[in-house]
């Protein structure tokens, strides 16, 4: 009911309250004149003066009275049409708009403010072709959005105190099976007949029961529609209604419309075809657990420290080495496997390589002038990552020092594009059940990861030389990542003797930043990129 209709009803009572004094009034007057007239010996026991004021008290009295009653049913005329006019109106825009339940999709972002000090990407591209990029970018946007979006995230919010019943959650169907929507069902007052409707877009509802006495129209089809007689009769076609998407699709949604009278609730459904799971057979030693992935560049009396120290500590332990050397050189020794590269082919070409060709449940990434020490305990890193099977990437020490940072990113909106900023040493909060390890976004190069959940990130092979914090940008959202200290690893000395040709690539120019800062702005859709 309305404020105003409260309102009415309101005021309709105390009139009411009103008129009801005025009758007990008169009532208790009409008694007190009769008194005064008489005796209760039956002679007058006034003057004619007090009896000529009873009698005009009590004609004043029934004028009020008179005057409560016309008024009470005046306004009772009033409350009822206005009353009746508001809620058909109610009614009618309620069923226009569709205001009960709220639908809609979730806004679209607005522009993103970039943090101080960040570097505005769109001054690092050629301004001559900015524009032709920028609209490949927002088409390659829009593609993105198509794929990665649907009708799941729509928001929706529930009507107050509705009779209808019906599951909030939970409802997963496969592509073009017929499966069972539990849980519909209507609470309604007693009524003559009860009608409910279902409704959706991608697929088509069938009552798999329908009892005597009960009509079922659109059977099969996108929209139900069940009449009858009996609640409960109705409420036992509900129990056996069944979904079947109608277009083929490994993970997508559907609204379903359950309507009664002007109530309307919308609950999701979502349309996803099964995984096959891909498992890891463990073993029972820490060398069919984990393996070591390192890329090498023209730095073998490194590597060879690497590996020696890797096989005093592991000897079982399988390496796998991405060699992109100029002139590479065999490296021999029990379980370790190298793969020769195009020469120079960068730091992420080779990531993806090495990682390619792990066959362990996780991988222990390590650069090749690292050195394994007492402290280098793997199967601490490997405990934590079984006991916590959400996280994917668990980073450790060097030389006794933590190196991790968190990430925030704003999308903004589709034509300017997002704001990311990194700052160094931020943490989120403590591992559950771990105080010697955080909760971040990024680590440092020595960490454990799952193999499985680092191939589907990927590393960019168009970063070469300046990368690293851009696997964790692109993992973002995607990879569940922490920093432990109780495990390290050591750094060996810098080597004063190493070639020129090396220290070029080491030290690269800086057209590369300014190449990664224009691949941030394409590929990441980024507006500006803050490095804190």
């Amino acid at each position: 009911m309305s404020s105003t209709c409260q309102a009415a009803v309101f005021s309709l009572n105390l009139c009411f309250k009103q008129y009801t004094s005025v009758s007990l009034l008169y009532q208790f007057s009409e008694a007190n004149s009769m008194g005064c007239m008489f005796s209760t010996m039956g002679e007058f026991s006034s003057s004619p003066t007090e009896t000529f004021m009873a009698l005009l008290n009590r004609h004043l009295l029934q004028l009020m009275a008179a005057v409560s009653v016309i008024a009470l049913l005046a306004f009772y005329v009033h409350v009822f049409q206005t009353c009746s006019e508001n809620q058909t109106t109610e009614h009618t825009r309620k069923q226009k708009l569709g205001v009960i339940p709220s639908v809609s999709p979730p806004p679209p972002p607005g522009p993103c403010t970039c943090p101080a000090g960040s570097m505005l990407l769109k001054g690092k591209l050629p301004q001559d072709k900015f524009e032709e990029i920028a609209k490949r970018r927002v088409k390659e946007m829009q593609q993105h959005k198509a794929r990665t979006t649907s009708v799941l995230s729509s928001l929706l919010i529930a009507p107050p105190n509705s009779p209808l019943q019906y599951p909030i959650q939970g409802v997963h169907v496969q592509p073009l099976t017929p499966t069972p929507v539990p849980g519909l069902g209507l609470q309604a007052e007693t009524k003559g007949n009860y009608k409910v409707s279902l409704s959706v877009s991608k697929g088509v509802f069938t009552a798999n029961n329908t009892p005597e006495g009960v009509g079922v129209k659109g059977n099969g089809e996108k929209t139900l529609t069940i009449e009858s007689a009996s609640l409960e009769s109705l409420n036992n076609v509900l129990a056996q209604i069944s979904y079947t998407s109608t277009v083929y699709h490994i993970h997508t949604g559907d609204l379903a419309s359950f309507q009664f009278e002007d109530q309307e609730a919308i609950f999701p459904i979502t349309i996803r075809q099964l995984h096959v799971p891909v498992l890891y057979d463990m073993g029972t030693e820490i060398s069919s657990h984990v393996t070591v992935a390192t890329k090498t560049f023209l730095r073998y009396d490194q590597l060879r420290v690497l590996l020696n120290s890797i096989h005093r500590f592991y000897g079982n332990m399988k390496v796998v080495i991405a060699d992109d050397s100029f002139e590479p050189k065999k490296v021999t020794g029990e379980n370790i496997l190298q793969y020769i590269m195009p020469p120079a082919q960068g730091w992420f070409a080779g990531r993806n390589l090495a990682v390619s060709q792990v066959t362990t449940k996780y991988f222990l990434w390590v650069d090749d002038d690292f050195l394994f020490t007492e402290n280098t305990k793997i199967e601490k890193l490997v405990e934590i990552m079984e006991a916590v099977p959400e996280l994917d990437v668990l980073g450790g020490a060097v030389t006794g020092n933590q190196f991790y940072f968190t990430l925030h990113y704003e999308e903004g909106d589709e034509m300017e594009g997002g704001c990311l900023s990194r700052k160094s040493k931020g943490r989120f909060h403590q591992l559950p059940g771990y105080p010697q390890c955080i909760m971040a976004n990024g680590v440092v190069n020595f960490f454990l990861a799952r193999t499985a959940a680092v191939q589907k990130v990927g590393f960019d092979p168009k970063l070469q030389r300046v990368a690293h914090s851009e696997f964790f940008m692109d993992g973002l959202g995607s990879l569940m990542v922490a920093s432990c200290n109780h495990v390290s690893i050591g750094h060996q000395p810098r080597a004063s003797n190493t070639s020129a040709t090396y220290k070029k690539f080491r030290h690269p120019p800086t057209s590369d930043t300014a190449f990664k800062l224009q691949l941030h702005f394409f590929k990441n859709h980024l507006k500006c990129v803050h490095y804190g």
